[in-house]
């Protein structure tokens, strides 16, 4: 495959970048969360639960995967765009175990305890808003109910607002090792614009105490696209942050959606960057991580040659799911917590979005189930086309039509036709048995993947979603 990090600015017109500054999914999963539908509930969850533990009887069942989305912050980011609940009283963190505690019991009813995990992610919000006596709770009661396997990923979002030095030196004791820190940019400008004021200093000195504590990755969370941000000023940031030499790096492009998001209309949308500058960030990013020893794993993230996400993706192991890419193969995912998404067997679901709704199923003893899918056959095999392009950056056709009995060339006729223009714009070569996405093609992976998003090219309303430049 060719290296995206040869090129430091796509060689496109202005045209041809206006035609691809459209909206589209990022494709942590297939079909997009917003094809889910409420007539997939508790009820359809739990016989997918059934049948996977009626599998792992049968013949055995890969490792799951948990998330736990722990929604509380104690500021408002004004880019955030995730389920979030701000309040500075921390004793709201007590009653929330609970209940994360009766959606775990409600699990191991379903596929017994001591199921084998291995990967365990914290998200939010802000995991760190727990105090460390509520995260050693948690992580006693996940241990309890579930078996964290030999070299298993844990790991943990940390908001260096709050955290220290004896933070770190908590976290690793329970068991955590992989942190990844949430800095978006380092700009004094950017952060006032958009409400997150945390210095350089402050990171550095977390980020070597974790690098102290032998964590075995450490991840730094980037946003371009931010107000205020200019191509000068980001690319004083990404030579920071490549200072600091974090394991992995992932830059994820910001999605001004106001009228979803209401944080975000206390930006001024009048100081976003321009599509171009956007491009050039992104272009820079590419180049100066790579200068600095780091391979493009693709789309959105970066890691260091010697990090497990690096070797994964060399050899042709790198899978996407919905914390992004990763190393970790097919396995079913269980998701704890208010909004979040999980997927088991053929299906997806998500969690009621209010903390309201939420402990009110919990307290009738049901899953807080309220929405998901049970994917289709053709959901399926489009959903590996999606992943192999997104992870890879090639399809070949032969392995997708011996796994899935299709024929590339007439099943998706219709798709290799759409593709066509973006191989004309040089993002894609289309062979006679594969399709590999090119060096300039990496910047807009996802408008390849969206040529074979049925569901996309059907209803073509995007308005949903963010812009893929």
């Amino acid at each position: 495959m060719n290296n995206p990090t040869l090129v430091r600015t796509p060689p496109l017109t202005e045209e041809q970048l206006r035609k691809l500054d459209v909206q589209g999914p990022r494709y942590t999963s297939y079909p997009t969360a917003d094809r889910f539908v409420e007539a997939f509930g508790p009820n359809e969850y739990r016989c997918a639960l059934r049948q996977r533990a009626e599998g792992a009887i049968a013949g055995g069942a890969l490792p799951l995967s948990l998330y736990i989305h722990i929604p509380f912050c104690e500021s408002l980011c004004y880019y955030c765009a995730c389920n979030k609940i701000i309040t500075k009283h921390k004793s709201r963190g007590a009653g929330y175990l609970e209940l994360l505690a009766k959606e775990v019991d409600l699990h191991t009813a379903q596929l017994g305890r001591g199921q084998p995990v291995s990967q365990l992610h914290l998200g939010g919000g802000s995991p760190t808003f727990l105090s460390d006596d509520e995260l050693g709770q948690l992580m006693e009661m996940l241990r309890k109910s579930f078996k964290l396997i030999p070299q298993a990923e844990v790991s943990i979002e940390v908001d260096p607002r709050t955290a220290s030095r004896e933070r770190m030196r908590n976290l690793a004791a329970m068991g955590f090792n992989r942190i990844s820190f949430g800095v978006q940019d380092f700009d004094a400008d950017v952060q006032a614009a958009v409400h997150r004021i945390q210095p350089y200093q402050s990171v550095a000195d977390l980020v070597g105490e974790a690098r102290a504590l032998k964590f075995e990755s450490i991840n730094v969370d980037l946003i371009y696209g931010l107000p205020k941000q200019t191509p000068t000023s980001f690319a004083r940031t990404i030579a920071q942050v490549s200072e600091l030499r974090p394991s992995r790096i992932a830059l994820y492009a910001y999605a001004h959606l106001p009228t979803r998001f209401k944080p975000q209309r206390r930006i001024d949308g009048a100081a976003l960057p321009t599509a171009e500058q956007r491009v050039q960030m992104l272009g820079d990013a590419l180049a100066g991580f790579a200068d600095n020893g780091y391979d493009y794993i693709g789309m959105d993230h970066f890691a260091l040659p010697d990090d497990a996400l690096s070797v994964a993706k060399r050899q042709g192991r790198l899978h996407r799911n919905f914390q992004g890419y990763t190393t970790q193969p097919d396995c079913d995912l269980i998701a704890l917590g208010v909004s979040s998404i999980g997927r088991v067997g053929a299906t997806y679901s998500q969690n009621a979005k209010t903390l309201a709704e939420y402990e009110d199923a919990l307290q009738h003893d049901e899953f807080p189930i309220v929405r998901g899918l049970a994917l289709t056959r053709d959901d399926i095999v489009r959903r590996a086309i999606i992943m192999s392009l997104m992870c890879q950056g090639r399809l070949e056709f032969e392995s997708i039509e011996l796994a899935y009995l299709v024929d590339m060339k007439r099943d998706f006729a219709t798709e290799l036709e759409r593709l066509k223009p973006l191989a004309e714009m040089g993002l894609v070569g289309i062979g006679e048995r594969e399709i590999q996405v090119t060096a300039t093609g990496w910047y807009f992976v996802r408008g390849v993947a969206m040529v074979f998003d049925k569901h996309l090219q059907a209803d073509k309303v995007r308005e949903r979603f963010s812009r893929i430049i």
